[in-house]
């Protein structure tokens, strides 16, 4: 009964903090920062699973968003016909040739026995098939590429509901991650950290480099949505007739209803998650994950499989971080790769973690509403904070104007005094694991 008495508590003055940006600033305002929070709760939960069930200190994250992201290109833009043509078969080939040298690789070093001879002759075909690929690929980019690049220069999607690449999204971010997982989970922790980052890293630079596929830094914008557009809803009749009801302006309001569809879903997808992770969290899978965080050699002497289920929740966290990127580029309605940064997508999740309470599914859903939440609001508070300090200096005073061009950084400083309360005064976060 304290626990659930907490967490209304919490939620509770979560959501009167939204109500007074909407009362204060504007409610479109409000329900923005409502949709943000949601998909940085759904993040935080993928990053608990990791860090709070299973201790993989994964800085990765910015990366498996990235493909998410990349998921909604794929699915829901349409196909762009004259680059699909520009491309001819030289793109099947170049593909051929790639699935070819990653089984001939796989095989090599599977069925031969350990020695530098394999080692060598695993190095040789992958570099051959490097070459070949490079050689039979790149005319294609190109082609591609060149293909009105002011406006296309790449291949486009399959032209499906844009719902569906968030599915698809959490299995590409899997998919991806299965495979830095049999790489890197049996280094140390630290050295995981390295190779994650490092790993995302490269997703990343291959979006902004690799034009065919999504565009590069020019960005692919016009995504299709999964709600209603403000101006189909301000030609229907029933919305005037709905908005003349309410006594609410017909412009405003479409924009109210559109992110209110888009809470909807993104709440949906929310407590989805959150029901999934708290049956998992609560069974004896959870329990043995726990016991592998706590002491790995005694549940090794245990008989239980340390790397595999090490996999398995690096896995699982991964597609729940890969579903929400899908679902902020679906939000955005543009894939930006250059808008990738650490900053933004590890360093605030893990602080969304640490802050909430790791290990506890609902503390990582309350640290994504409480840190995002003051991601965007530290500026104005700030500024409105520096206008108090500064109202009884002079107008033309060069500290008052240093002072207010100033508050635009009061968002670090802000992130910076959160985690360091947190950590002094809830060092196990605001809901701690029990």
């Amino acid at each position: 009964m304290i626990k659930q008495n907490k967490n209304i508590r919490y939620f509770g003055i979560m959501a009167l903090l939204l109500i007074i940006v909407g009362v204060f600033q504007s409610w479109n305002v409000s329900l923005s920062i409502l949709n943000l929070c949601l998909i940085s709760a759904i993040m935080a939960l993928g990053v608990n699973m990791q860090w709070g069930y299973a201790g993989l200190f994964n800085v990765g994250i910015m990366g498996f968003a990235a493909l998410g992201g990349l998921a909604a290109v794929l699915i829901a833009q349409p196909a762009v016909q004259p680059a699909w043509q520009a491309a001819g078969t030289g793109l099947w080939l170049g593909l051929g040739i790639f699935i070819a040298t990653v089984i001939v690789a796989t095989v090599l070093y599977r069925k031969l026995p350990k020695s530098l001879f394999r080692m060598a002759l695993v190095t040789f075909v992958s570099i051959l098939g490097y070459i070949l690929l490079r050689i039979y690929f790149d005319p294609v980019t190109h082609a591609i590429e060149k293909v009105e690049p002011a406006k296309t220069g790449y291949l486009g999607g399959l032209g499906l509901p844009v719902l569906l690449a968030w599915p698809v999204g959490g299995a590409l971010a899997g998919a991806v991650a299965w495979v830095i997982g049999k790489i890197t989970l049996g280094l140390r922790s630290d050295y995981l950290a390295i190779a994650t980052l490092g790993i995302s890293e490269i997703i990343v630079a291959v979006l902004k480099h690799e034009d065919w596929m999504s565009r590069g830094v020019k960005n692919v914008v016009g995504l299709p949505r999964p709600v209603p557009y403000e101006t189909n809803l301000q030609a229907s009749e029933w919305f005037q007739t709905l908005a003349a009801s309410l006594g609410a302006d017909v412009v405003g309001f479409s924009s109210i209803f559109v992110k209110l569809c888009y809470a909807g879903l993104f709440a949906v997808v929310l407590i989805l998650f959150l029901y999934l992770s708290e049956k998992a969290l609560k069974s004896p899978w959870g329990r043995m994950m726990r016991a592998i965080r706590d002491n790995e050699v005694s549940a090794n002497a245990m008989g239980k499989n340390v790397t595999a289920r090490h996999l398995q929740v690096f896995v699982l966290g991964s597609v729940v971080i890969g579903v929400a990127g899908a679902m902020l580029t679906t939000l955005d309605g543009q894939l930006t790769p250059s808008s990738y940064q650490p900053l933004r997508f590890t360093f605030l999740i893990w602080v969304m973690v640490i802050v909430g309470g790791s290990g506890n599914n609902m503390g990582a859903v309350l640290g994504g509403f409480i840190i995002w939440f003051f991601w965007i609001e530290a500026e104005p508070m700030g500024l409105w904070l520096m206008n108090l300090i500064t109202s009884g200096m002079d107008t033309d005073s060069d500290l008052r104007a240093h002072l207010i061009d100033s508050a635009a950084h009061m968002r670090l400083i802000t992130m910076g005094m959160i985690l360091l309360l947190a950590l002094r005064f809830r060092p196990r976060g605001l809901l701690p694991e029990r």
